[in-house]
């Protein structure tokens, strides 16, 4: 998994409208009341995260490929 944050992060460099989806999606999946808990950072909540792998890719370890990540930020970026 680090690798595609990794890989995402070159892409979010390199152009700056990958990089405003890539936060929207980031902010989008943040666990509820990320204030409320240490670290107080708002983390995606990793069950759910699971949850969607295994609904999009049919196994909770599935790593899913960069495109599929950029094609859904950008996606989001006109369904709000």
């Amino acid at each position: 998994m680090l690798g595609l944050f990794v890989r995402l992060a070159l892409r979010a460099l390199v152009n700056p409208t990958v990089a405003v989806d890539l936060l929207r999606v980031w902010w989008r999946y943040r666990r509820r009341r990320w204030w409320a808990r240490a670290p107080f950072i708002p983390w995606p909540d990793r069950d759910y995260l699971r949850w969607r792998i295994y609904t999009a890719y049919g196994s909770e370890d599935a790593i899913p490929p960069v495109a599929d990540v950029l094609r859904y930020a950008r996606w989001t970026r006109h369904h709000p």
